[in-house]
């Protein structure tokens, strides 16, 4: 009976993901039509243009390989994998021990390589335009997403999720400047995985601007749902693995009950909730920047991310 509750827990999470993921998106464009003044979408859109694309059949290049069909779904599964393995209302689950840090950067970067090389695979301009830049993109921001890691790694003495958010929980953490060069540096890296501004427009439609939207121009129905889904799911992994790491307050430690799972999850929506909100503001103030300007952002948050874990690095060594 053990193993089963504990296995059920573990199921919810990653159901409480895959529910969560479009609605969030849809949050952020709903607040960012009311910042403009503008009525907007309902919050639920997302969930509508999902499943109107699984109704559409699929339309295929006859010069399409077998990577261009198997691609959605690689990147789909990756990404699920990767979201439903950061804790987000509880530690210490049933598949939490699998939740490293170095595991999640590789289960994306394994999705970036399929979808870059599924942006070239039809042979049209804007898919390989859109390719080399996702994978400039990528160049700087793993290795700037490895040293947030082993900044982390440092503060905590371990790679593992939970471990981390356990630590960063207690009263041993305080304030440190090095762990706030780091939450930096990882918004920055998550503003360009996830093509936000100021490095991408989400919004836009004009291919000569357009980094993940040129890879995936050439999917339609269920492919493109799956995609579409992804990037929702990513979005999301991102704003849990900050929770989890900077902001674990109110997240249950397995075991506790449902009382302490629901306070958990409740806690787990209110900061979903503020997250989207200064999403939506930030991208509502800021333009979106030149794409020769990208590496120069995202240097930035390498040199961050190594100025924080050489802080740690000094600080032990006296």
């Amino acid at each position: 009976m053990v193993v089963i509750s504990d296995i059920l827990v573990q199921g919810v999470q990653m159901l409480l993901v895959l529910l969560l993921a479009p609605l969030l998106t849809g949050f952020v464009r709903k607040i960012k039509a009311r910042l403009v003044r503008r009525r907007g979408a309902s919050v639920f859109q997302p969930y509508r243009d999902l499943l109107r694309l699984l109704r559409k059949e699929v339309v295929l290049a006859d010069n399409a390989s077998w990577l261009f069909r198997v691609t959605p779904y690689v990147t789909f599964a990756a990404i699920w994998v990767a979201a439903a393995l950061v804790p987000t209302f509880a530690t210490g689950l049933q598949f939490n021990w699998t939740a490293d840090l170095i595991a999640i950067v590789a289960l994306l970067g394994s999705a970036r390589f399929f979808l870059a090389l599924a942006g070239m695979d039809v042979g049209t301009s804007f898919g390989g335009i859109g390719s080399s830049r996702e994978v400039m993109i990528a160049a700087l921001a793993e290795p700037a997403m490895l040293l947030i890691v082993f900044c982390m790694a440092l503060v905590a003495g371990s790679t593992q999720l939970s471990t981390v958010a356990n630590h960063m929980a207690s009263s041993y953490v305080g304030l440190r400047v090095s762990l706030g060069m780091a939450v930096i540096a990882l918004i920055m890296v998550a503003l360009a995985e996830n093509a936000r501004i100021p490095v991408d427009n989400p919004a836009t439609h004009l291919e000569l601007t357009m980094v993940h939207e040129a890879m995936v121009l050439e999917y339609s129905g269920r492919h493109l749902a799956m995609i579409e889904f992804g990037a929702f799911l990513k979005l999301l992994l991102y704003i849990s693995l900050i929770a989890c790491v900077f902001l674990p307050w109110k997240i249950a430690v397995f075991g506790t009950g449902p009382l302490a799972y629901a306070i958990g999850a409740a806690a787990y929506v209110i900061k979903l909730a503020v997250a989207g909100f200064f999403l939506a503001l930030f991208e509502t103030a800021t333009a979106k920047m030149r794409v020769f300007r990208i590496p120069q952002f995202l240097g930035a948050a390498l040199m961050l991310g190594l100025l924080g874990t050489l802080l740690l690095f000094v600080s032990r060594s006296f």
